[in-house]
């Protein structure tokens, strides 16, 4: 395994894992045992970094989440894990009544939410201090001071240690940043959004946004990270849930842009000549590119995830990543 530094405080900075191990559906339609071995696997082959939400995987059960932090504690629990394992939650999209969505009915971005979802958080997870704590989705009701006060108090009281932002507009972004940096107060230092080798439509109406896809990296956010070098990106659904390798999952309309079949024709291209798996490319491609990212993996089997740590020590040559990166 490989390692890299997120944080640029020294009282809350970490090492971690290039490679993040999604638990998203970990205690809902991933049983325990099958979790518990997926998550052994992981910290045996050196992973560090694992990553969670307080409203995974309400969709599954009818309720409102906190599934997969419960059983993230119980196997730290059972396993004797202490803070060598970085594990990352989010808060904001917590649905506020089971059987619902979060889309107009969260609980959004509060002082009062933030600090009493985290608290809740903790004593799922089993945990003193929150590693990383994201922002989960936008709340445009809640003045962006407040939110940045509401998680800053944590910090400062040592209940989080770094706070990370997720599908945000890179401009709100910019503004919170701006904001805390103004008040002498921590900022957002992690950003995480979908992105994967093949771009993805920003212009089409989704869950989070009827005006457009902020989860997924575009132009101005990948500009963004360019100028802030400090910033770490941390990527979602980077193997598109399996549509690179099972004809039986299409890519879906957000992928059908012209660039799709002349990427995909590179990136098998490059796999035939490395004997590597097309999704072990694109993973290596991010975890090597000019805006370093962590991929983000969701794993419903040990022999899946097997495959995306064999991505870590894929080393592409300069010539492979420019026919990857030049293929428009």
């Amino acid at each position: 395994m490989r390692y890299r530094t997120i944080g640029t405080d020294p009282r809350t900075r970490r090492e971690v894992s290039v490679l993040s191990l999604g638990a998203m559906l970990f205690g809902t339609k991933t049983d325990e045992a099958t979790s518990y071995a997926i998550l052994d696997r992981f910290v045996e082959a050196g992973g560090t970094f694992i990553d969670t939400s307080n409203n995974y995987a309400f969709w599954m059960t009818g309720g409102q989440g906190g599934d997969s932090e419960e059983l993230l504690g119980r196997w730290r629990r059972s396993r004797g894990v202490g803070d060598e394992i970085v594990i990352a939650t989010k808060l904001g999209a917590r649905p506020l009544a089971p059987g619902t969505s979060y889309v107009g009915n969260r609980e959004g971005l509060s002082a009062k939410v933030i600090r009493e979802s985290a608290e809740r958080s903790r004593e799922r997870l089993g945990v003193a201090r929150l590693d990383l704590l994201y922002a989960h989705i936008e709340d445009h009701r809640v003045p962006v001071q407040e939110t940045v006060a509401g998680f800053a108090e944590l910090v400062a009281e040592g209940t989080v240690g770094l706070l990370g932002v997720s599908n945000h507009r890179a401009w709100r972004v910019e503004r919170a940043r701006a904001v805390a940096a103004a008040a002498g107060l921590p900022g957002y230092e992690v950003l995480q959004y979908h992105r994967s080798y093949l771009p993805c439509r920003l212009d089409g109406p989704t869950d989070l946004d009827p005006d457009g896809n902020v989860g997924a990296v575009g132009g101005d956010l990948m500009s963004y990270l360019r100028a802030e070098p400090e910033l770490t990106l941390v990527s979602y659904a980077t193997l598109l849930r399996g549509a690179y390798t099972h004809p039986d999952k299409p890519l879906g309309p957000e992928y059908d842009l012209p660039s799709a079949p002349v990427r995909l024709a590179a990136l098998r291209e490059v796999a035939k000549q490395t004997g590597a798996t097309v999704n072990q490319v694109v993973l290596a491609w991010l975890i090597g590119g000019e805006v370093p990212t962590i991929p983000l993996v969701g794993a419903s089997s040990v022999a899946q995830l097997n495959e995306s740590i064999g991505a870590v020590d894929l080393a592409l040559t300069p010539e492979q990543r420019h026919r990857l990166d030049t293929a428009w």
